[in-house]
């Protein structure tokens, strides 16, 4: 299952999704219509799909997320673990939420505190992620700022720097091998 990043949709992580099925895996994207970055009310609509996916294949889940989909797939899977085999995240800022990120001062326009983002992100933290989880990240990122896409607490994460922008995370041919391998990965 593949989730997008803030602002977007399925149509977005096509290309992802098509890839992941032509490497022979059932996918599918989140169904949940544009990702408007509203945390958390949209963890527990990703965890229903989750359920409903696994359902129909009868099989764990993998989740891949691209950007603030890859939070959301992190904590889908801390609150979920037994649904979730594996997470792969492309560029997800897991360090202070949308503060380190180009949109943060469109959440600060809506009235959201960044620096309260910030912290609840990090109290999330004490409930340690059970699931592997792929971290991939560019310093030439441009959105997300490299430094929050590492997770410094969770022992689970491998990091994996590549050379793409934010933009080319979920269509770089080195990121989707990145993606084949370890999907496979245990």
């Amino acid at each position: 299952m593949v989730l997008p990043g803030f602002g977007t949709s399925d149509r977005a992580t096509w290309v992802l999704r098509r890839y992941c099925t032509w490497l022979g895996y059932h996918v599918r994207g989140w169904r949940l219509g544009r990702n408007h970055g509203r945390v958390p009310t949209l963890i527990p609509r990703i965890i229903d799909e989750i359920e409903r996916f696994r359902a129909e294949t009868e099989q764990s889940v993998r989740l891949i997320g691209w950007s603030l989909g890859g939070y959301l797939a992190r904590e889908a899977a801390r609150e979920r673990p037994d649904l979730v085999t594996r997470i792969i995240t492309l560029g997800s800022p897991v360090v202070g939420g949308p503060k380190y990120t180009v949109t943060g001062r469109r959440y600060e326009a809506n009235g959201y505190d960044l620096d309260k983002i910030e912290a609840d992100v990090a109290a999330r933290d004490a409930v340690p992620l059970q699931v592997p989880v792929t971290a991939i990240f560019s310093k030439r990122d441009g959105v997300v700022a490299w430094r929050a896409c590492i997770d410094r607490v969770n022992g689970c994460v491998e990091h994996i720097e590549v050379r793409a922008t934010h933009f080319g995370l979920g269509l770089s041919p080195d990121v989707l091998e990145l993606v084949a391998q370890h999907l496979e990965s245990r």
